[in-house]
């Protein structure tokens, strides 16, 4: 019945997610002010939804610019959707234009069709859907639309200062069958404040270093830029020869007599760095093998001693793991170094319950700082985790094995979603197991069959929970 009502609908959805797509919600702070807090891409993007809001006659209410909802049905307890409409930055390499989003007969390219606007409109839609039929509403709905998931959440954070807690909730920006349980989630900057001595004459001078652009990325990119005294061409010959060994791609370039060295790597969700390849941390073990001047052989042996082939913390001390939620897990997702502010690292750092963030920092923090390095903590999200038998997950399990006959478990993930902001808010899809996870990388797709399959889900989950009957 549910996937049949969606057909009806197919042809909408992929124009209203097209559009919504066509929008470059990237974060972009420096053109943000008072009526685009987090810069024009998202704000621009929050507006196209209550567009379609107020086209489908929804009521809808913005608070500061930031974060917003759409409101349906009737009742006195609310049920909380969480969606978001920013992205993280393109990166490079991809085929097509990541704004430009690219129809084919059976899929939509573009950058957020996973991640989250593809599964944000398949749950918009099940609420229009569940209108359009006139329903009997036992419950509200809250459709809550964020602006800066992909960085400080401060569009959830402002939310939940003054609207209401939703009593249950979901957030479509994960996996299905459900997700009832998150890593802990911390990010945080190593700052260099000084170096060690080093009484040895550097033949090469690292002017500048930087890769990546978000903590939860894996940077697909790394560039240095170096000053070499002599015997440049032996510089150039070990770097071709350690892409060579390394199997990646990169290049070399003089200017102005400096030579730059580049390296590409591949993007990945900083939640499981270890389907990416960090271009960074690659480069950074080419450098460790020049001798470099104190300043910046400080920083590259640091990175190497703590960040390099070290993707559970094993090298910083934090290596833990619990059966239901596994590893603590590592993203060195930003690195910048010049030769006059010194260096710095932005680690995203993923841990289970159970694990003693605070105690492993304080002890970390110590160590490091013989070495001339210190700890800026940016944001800390406590694990988050809802009992699997409570009876509102049952209803969302029961309408996802009702539409596809797969009776697979629940389960835990490293990565954050708003589910978190709720006492009781699970992740609840929208990837399936065959779903090709492109989150965060080039070419990112979602395929018509996903998101139409979703979007029947989805529709049957909150008729379960808003129209049939209470869920306590």
């Amino acid at each position: 019945m549910w996937r049949n009502k969606v057909k009806e609908y197919e042809k909408d959805i992929v124009e209203d997610l097209k559009g919504l797509l066509s929008i470059e919600s990237v974060r972009n702070d420096a053109e943000s002010n008072v009526d685009e807090p987090v810069g024009p891409g998202p704000k621009k993007a929050l507006n196209y939804m209550y567009k379609l809001g107020e086209r489908d006659g929804f009521s809808y209410k913005d608070i500061e610019n930031i974060v917003g909802r759409i409101e349906a049905g009737k009742g006195d307890d609310l049920l909380g959707v969480l969606c978001h409409v920013d992205v993280v930055p393109a990166g490079a390499g991809w085929d097509t234009d990541p704004f430009d989003p690219v129809e084919t007969e059976d899929t939509i390219i573009a950058r957020g069709t996973l991640d989250d606007k593809g599964p944000t409109i398949a749950a918009y839609y099940a609420v229009k859907i569940l209108e359009d039929m006139k329903v009997d509403w036992k419950k509200r709905i809250h459709i809550i639309v964020g602006t800066d998931e992909e960085s400080d959440w401060q569009c959830t954070d402002r939310y939940f200062e003054t609207e209401e807690m939703p009593t249950i909730g979901f957030a479509p920006d994960a996996e299905f069958p459900l997700i009832y349980g998150e890593k802990g989630i911390v990010t945080f900057n190593i700052l260099q404040s000084g170096y060690e001595e080093d009484d040895d004459e550097p033949e090469v001078e690292l002017k500048a270093f930087f890769s990546g652009e978000r903590f939860n990325m894996v940077p697909d990119t790394a560039q240095a830029k170096l000053l070499i005294k002599e015997q440049m061409t032996n510089v150039v010959q070990n770097f071709e020869t350690f892409l060579e060994e390394n199997e990646i791609e990169g290049e070399t370039s003089i200017d102005e007599g400096f030579l730059n060295l580049t390296v590409h790597g591949k993007s990945a969700h900083g939640m499981d760095p270890s389907q990416g390849i960090n271009a960074g941390l690659l480069l950074i073990q080419f450098l460790n093998n020049l001798n470099l001047d104190k300043y910046a052989n400080s920083y590259v042996k640091f990175a190497n001693d703590y960040l390099v082939n070290s993707p559970n913390g094993e090298k910083m001390g934090m290596k833990f793991a619990t059966e239901e939620m596994g590893e603590v897990t590592t993203n060195t997702g930003i690195m910048s170094y010049t030769d006059v502010d010194g260096g710095q690292f932005g680690i995203n750092l993923r841990y289970p319950e159970g694990f003693n963030f605070e105690q492993s920092l304080t002890r970390f923090t110590e160590e490091i700082a013989d070495r001339g390095f210190e700890i800026d903590m940016d944001k800390h999200q406590e694990p988050h985790y809802v009992d699997k038998n409570d009876p509102f997950i049952d209803k969302l399990l029961s309408a996802y094995r009702n539409q596809t006959k797969d009776l697979s478990e629940p389960f835990t993930i490293g990565g954050g979603t708003y589910a978190r902001n709720l006492d009781k808010g699970v992740a609840f899809g929208a990837m399936f197991k065959e779903s090709e996870d492109l989150m965060h990388q080039k070419n990112e797709y979602i395929t018509k069959k996903q998101l139409f399959d979703a979007t029947a889900i989805y529709l049957k989950a909150i008729y379960n929970i808003c129209v049939k009957d209470d869920v306590e």
